[in-house]
């Protein structure tokens, strides 16, 4: 498997090579959050299992599953492996700013990975913009916001295999978002989104299931 250059300043990283002390509740610690206690209802949905963090959504759940850890850095890269175990599968990259309140839940911009395409997104410009979301749930954005909206996702046809592990890189530079996996550039998207002065938070997005790790953050500031 290729890997990535290692530039920049490693300021995460996690192994997940560690035991959970009961099998009822997420219990990812190394300073993890879920969302599984809010939406759904505490059911356990990250599991430490053979040395990875095997992500699940529960049947009772009223969103997608949310793992999430602070970071810091202005441009930065975030790598892992992964794997999708069905063709629904995807894992999602959400880069947050908490602080920034002129978005919804501090969403920045976001990577899905699936097993047929790389999608890239800003949503601090884009549909997460507080008064465009307002629009959208009432059901009155303008035509020219409209079209404005169909330029903030980048979508790239590229195929990938259930059952076998990956390697990705995500990595922000100025306004510019590159993603490569096992070594090769799949997909570069540029948007002034992208560009916010200060990444706070990664969460890892997921909407069915995925399987992560060794799960590394560098800062490139």
């Amino acid at each position: 498997m290729a890997e990535e250059s290692k530039t920049g300043k490693l300021i995460f990283e996690d192994r997940f090579e560690r035991n959970e002390s009961q099998e009822e509740r997420d219990e990812v610690g190394n300073g993890w959050n879920t969302n599984s206690k809010s939406r759904a209802n505490g059911h356990k949905q990250v599991d430490l299992k053979d040395g990875a963090m095997r992500i699940f959504i529960h049947e009772t759940a009223d969103h997608g599953v949310s793992v999430t850890h602070p970071m810091e850095f202005r441009d930065g890269r975030v790598e892992l492996k992964f794997m999708l175990e069905h063709p629904k599968d995807s894992l999602g990259l959400n880069f947050a700013d908490l602080k920034y309140k002129k978005v919804w839940a501090g969403h920045l911009f976001r990577v899905n990975v699936g097993v047929k395409a790389v999608e890239i997104a800003d949503l601090k410009t884009g549909v997460m913009d507080l008064k465009t979301r307002e629009a959208r749930k009432a059901g009155t954005v303008s035509d020219e916001v409209k079209e404005k909206l169909k330029t903030k996702t980048k979508r790239v046809p590229h195929k990938l295999e259930t059952g076998k592990w990956y390697h990705v890189a995500a990595e922000v530079v100025g306004d510019t978002m590159a993603v490569s996996i096992d070594g090769e550039e799949v997909a570069s998207f540029s948007s002034e989104g992208m560009a916010h002065p200060t990444k706070r938070l990664l969460r890892l997005a997921i909407k069915r299931n995925v399987v992560v790790d060794d799960l590394q953050i560098y800062s490139l500031d």
